[in-house]
C-alpha cells in the first residue's frame, strides 16, 4: 500500500511525514484502546469505586520512510481529554522527540483516513 503524508499538530507547530493506510488504521486501533482504559480507570474514581489499578503504557511503533514512536502512560493522566503522548519521529539525517495532546493526534489520524475512504 502506498502511503502520503500525515501531519500531526504538535502543542507548537506540526510535523509531516510519509505514512500508509494501514499504519494509520493500527494508530487509530491503539489510540482508541488506549482512551477507552483511561475513560474507564476515570470512571472508577469518579464513581468512588477507588483508586484506579496501574495500566501498561501504550507504545506504538512504525517503520517506514521514517521511524515513528508513539509513548502514552496513562497512569499519570487523570483522562484522556488532559492526556499528553510522547513523540519520536526519526530517519538517518534527524531525529525530532516532542509532545502531542492525545486527542489531537487522533484528530490527525482520523482526519488522514477520510481521505481513504
Amino acid at each position: 500500500m502506498s502511503s502520503s503524508p500525515i501531519t500531526f499538530n504538535l502543542i507548537e507547530g506540526s510535523v509531516c511525514f510519509s505514512f500508509t493506510p494501514a499504519a494509520a488504521n493500527n494508530l487509530k486501533t491503539a489510540l482508541h484502546e488506549l482512551t477507552e482504559r483511561m475513560k474507564a480507570a476515570s470512571a472508577k474514581v469518579a464513581s468512588g469505586g477507588g483508586k484506579a489499578s496501574p495500566q501498561e503504557a501504550m507504545e506504538y511503533q512504525y517503520t517506514g520512510e521514517v521511524f515513528l514512536e508513539i509513548f502514552c502512560n496513562p497512569n499519570i493522566w487523570a483522562t484522556p481529554f488532559a492526556a499528553k503522548v510522547l513523540i519520536t519521529l526519526r530517519d538517518e539525517r534527524i531525529r525530532l522527540s516532542t509532545e502531542a495532546e492525545l486527542t489531537r493526534v487522533i484528530e490527525d489520524v482520523n482526519q488522514y483516513l477520510e481521505q481513504f475512504g
